[in-house]
């Protein structure tokens, strides 16, 4: 296979973002002919059909959405070897200096608790770094998908959920958070409320310790994410297994019960990919948040 050469990926990752040829190619100062002529050569090189195309544009295939992800990281590979480079040109003799924009997806919780005492120390270490974080929905890829797809250097993702991991990522263990029984303040019989839940709260992680239960919630409560439920339960609607780092927002309106030696615990962590975890800047950011989480 011929190698695709930078404008080529470019295009690619211009197409899936913006719904269609005709889109990129405004985006990008070029011709309807010639970004369609260039998404026909990466296809022949690949040997694969990247795009479906339509009348309403063009949406990339399994293949396509693959091709875009691995463009996009190739592309930050172009960008992350400049920005090191000319640290390393500016450095003092055997030091580099770690600068350029750092691309973080986190869950919400991880992006409000775990995320902003480890960017202070990083950022005041290294003031060339200039974070950026995107809150993405735990869901489906979440984080990680974020990374996989080129659209983050570093995630803070859940790990060992159902869902898996794509694959060709590397991950660590940030922090390993036990699951805690909340309810309203004061209330004299917190298990006889509806279960409050949210969709990002992965059952995988607590699934076993309510098989073991002798007691089964009443009704089921669905809230848009982890605030909202702390909310809710604070106002007497319900109760509601939650990880520590959803808690750290808990207020006087509600109480908190551990679920003993034997509850649910979750794993989060970072995942990232082989290629950001040897850049200066993702290591350096892996080594705050290992300090913040020790």
């Amino acid at each position: 296979m011929s190698e695709l050469l930078p404008q080529e990926l470019r295009i690619l990752v211009a197409v899936a973002e913006s719904g269609g040829f005709s889109a990129a190619a405004a985006a990008l100062g070029l011709t309807q002919s010639a970004v369609s002529h260039s998404v026909r050569g990466s296809e022949a090189k690949i040997g694969t059909v990247l795009f479906e195309r339509g009348r309403t544009g063009a949406a990339p295939t399994p293949a396509g959405e693959r091709a875009v992800g691995h463009a996009r990281r190739i592309l930050r590979l172009y960008e992350v070897m400049g920005a090191e480079a000319r640290g390393a040109g500016r450095g003092a003799p055997h030091r580099d200096t770690v600068e350029g924009v750092l691309r973080i997806a986190a869950f919400r919780s991880a992006a409000l608790h775990l995320l902003p005492p480890a960017l202070d120390r990083l950022t005041a270490r290294h003031p060339g770094i200039r974070p950026e974080v995107r809150v993405v929905r735990e869901i489906g890829a979440g984080a990680a998908g974020e990374v996989a797809a080129g659209r983050a250097d570093l995630g803070i993702a859940t790990l060992g959920v159902a869902q898996g991991m794509p694959p060709g990522l590397l991950s660590g263990v940030l922090v390993e958070e036990a699951y805690s029984l909340v309810h309203p303040a004061g209330h004299p019989d917190p298990k006889a409320l509806p279960l409050m839940d949210w969709d990002e709260n992965c059952g995988s992680y607590t699934r076993t310790w309510w098989l073991a239960q002798d007691w089964i919630p009443r009704a089921t409560v669905k809230a848009e994410d982890d605030a909202m439920v702390l909310t809710m339960v604070g106002r007497g609607l319900g109760m509601a297994i939650m990880p520590e780092l959803s808690l750290r927002e808990a207020t006087e309106a509600v109480d908190i019960t551990g679920l003993g030696p034997r509850g649910p615990v979750r794993r989060v962590g970072y995942v990232t990919t082989p290629e950001s975890a040897s850049s200066l800047a993702v290591r350096a950011l892996i080594r705050e948040l290992r300090s913040e989480s020790s």
